[in-house]
């Protein structure tokens, strides 16, 4: 299959790059400078296009905005929407999207997230994603199937590290939260878009999320590696978490090993935070 992927540079696109061309695919790669978002490039030859690209605040997703809430909503509503349209017009076969679990922020805490449930977005980053699956999925016919993911929050030993000030400030002896939330890592994340691509019912929306995980046990791993005297916080009410439930993925074949992941990938999230550490003013 030739598969383009936008956002290709990014933790997200490059995991789902990385893990297509070793999967024996043929793989183009839409990034910066050459690609942005409101373009209509010219998809002639490619049989999927994957939409991982994402315009915002850096480090933010949920407040991504910032103080240009109508920048945010052109590149990635209108403009996701003007790649669809590419990829239609170009004779792409299937397009799946890169959304977010935050189209469900607006359901009761404690909720289970099954596949299928409709999107209630309560920001403008659950809001944007939700308009462009709604895009996505207006245009779908026989000839042009579409499909989006909706992964959690994603992991993996990447720079800019997600954990690093957590980590920096943990290893410094400062207080830090106690939190708990649902993680996928970006290989697992990676494999689900290839499994939701050879689904031959491929269509509608699939969850991505594996661990739930506490700061309690990304910290004692720290504080294995580490010898710090600092003690992990205690641990968080994970009741009032909204799990998404993977079904469809999971009734494909997909397996993720976020926890195996998670072990082997510590040195390296360690390193990566402390070499983040912002020098002497």
């Amino acid at each position: 299959m030739k598969i383009v992927i936008t956002g290709a540079k990014g933790l997200v696109g490059g995991a789902i790059a990385q893990a297509a061309e070793a999967a024996g695919h043929a793989v183009t790669r839409l990034s910066r400078p050459d690609y942005h978002l409101g373009d209509r490039p010219d998809l002639r030859g490619h049989d999927a296009l994957i939409h991982a690209a994402f315009s915002h605040v850096p480090g933010r997703y949920r407040g991504g905005e910032g103080d240009d809430p109508q920048g945010f909503l052109r590149d990635n509503l209108e403009g996701s929407v003007a790649l669809f349209e590419a990829a239609r017009e170009s004779g792409v076969g299937q397009v799946l999207f890169l959304s977010s679990r935050a189209v469900h922020d607006g359901h009761p805490e404690g909720s289970p997230l099954p596949d299928d449930l409709p999107p209630a977005p309560v920001n403008l980053y659950g809001e944007v994603k939700a308009r462009a699956e709604a895009a996505l999925a207006a245009m779908a016919t026989p000839a042009f199937r579409t499909a989006s993911l909706r992964p959690t929050g994603v992991f993996a030993a990447s720079e800019p590290q997600k954990w690093a000030g957590l980590i920096r400030d943990f290893l410094a002896g400062k207080r830090v939260p106690s939190r708990v939330a649902t993680e996928v890592h970006a290989a697992d994340l990676a494999q689900a878009a290839l499994v939701a691509l050879a689904d031959p019912d491929f269509g509608g929306s699939y969850n991505v999320s594996d661990l739930v995980l506490d700061h309690y046990e990304l910290l004692a791993g720290i504080a294995a590696l580490t010898g710090t005297a600092s003690r992990p916080p205690l641990r968080a009410d994970p009741t009032t978490l909204r799990i998404p439930i993977c079904a469809r993925l999971r009734a494909l074949g997909w397996e993720p090993q976020g926890l195996e992941h998670l072990h082997a990938d510590l040195p390296k999230i360690l390193a990566q935070s402390i070499a983040s550490a912002p020098g002497p003013a």
